[in-house]
């Protein structure tokens, strides 16, 4: 039974992850998702129901537009696979679990920041705000008072830090070090880890962004590589492993 859900979840997920495609694309140009059709981004077509069915349309279309031909980006059925990946390791990891959920809200933040913060360099802050209260309203029901008092004051310390982490750097670089969207999604690290635990996502992220800096500053110096995605991963990769402070601890 468990290899049923782990399918079906990831099922759900190719279908939310199309869905995050287009948030992803369109909030940042302020058009409408629901409600403004799904078409070419090169010729403006309409698309038919069924050159919307995640990965499956790429592959039957050979990764052309039906219309004019041009080859579509393949980062619509990356991003559509990462997610239904997700989802089901989601739900492998926790099972019918009250962190199965904010595991879910977690992977949807991320492709969308995946999306937005790789074309754009922006990290919306509507869907920050939407995911905050999603954590934060889990939080308060399945731990009640104290537990999502703890998680609100935990993103809030994590939210300072972070904001002060940017301010000595731009005094340091003497420009931009970080964007908003970056302290504000430590926020989100500190609703769903412990403050310490936290603190070390920062650490991680930048681990993880490091061999990709030295690539693209080898293949292209003018090019800006945003930390929100690798924040992101790294508290992804926090909240599955389950590390706790004791842990963190034996680090230092």
């Amino acid at each position: 039974m468990t290899g049923f859900y782990i399918v079906l979840f990831f099922l759900f997920g190719l279908i939310f992850g199309s869905f995050y495609n287009v948030v992803g694309f369109r909030l940042p140009k302020d058009e409408e998702i629901v409600f403004e059709k799904s078409h070419c981004p090169k010729c403006k077509h309409t698309l038919q129901w069924y050159e919307l069915i995640p990965v499956f349309s790429f592959l039957l279309q050979k990764g052309k537009c039906r219309y004019c031909h041009e080859k579509i980006s393949l980062f619509y059925p990356f991003i559509e696979l990462g997610t239904g990946l997700l989802f089901a390791v989601s739900f492998y990891s926790f099972g019918f679990h009250y962190d199965l959920i904010l595991s879910l809200i977690l992977v949807s933040l991320f492709m969308v920041i995946l999306v937005s913060d790789l074309n754009f360099l922006i990290i919306p802050d509507s869907v920050l705000i939407f995911a905050s209260v999603l954590i934060l309203i889990v939080k308060f029901i399945f731990e009640g008072i104290k537990g999502g008092f703890f998680a609100l004051g935990s993103g809030l310390l994590l939210f300072v830090i972070m904001y002060i982490i940017m301010l000595l750097g731009n005094l340091a670089f003497k420009k931009e070090s970080l964007g908003g969207g970056d302290v504000k999604l430590m926020f989100i690290s500190g609703l769903v880890l412990h403050p310490l635990v936290g603190i070390f996502s920062i650490f991680l992220a930048s681990i993880i962004a490091l061999p990709v800096s030295l690539v693209l500053l080898y293949t292209n110096k003018d090019h800006i590589m945003p930390f929100g995605p690798f924040i992101a991963i790294a508290i992804l990769v926090l909240f599955y492993m389950k590390i706790d402070i004791y842990q963190i601890l034996s680090l230092l």
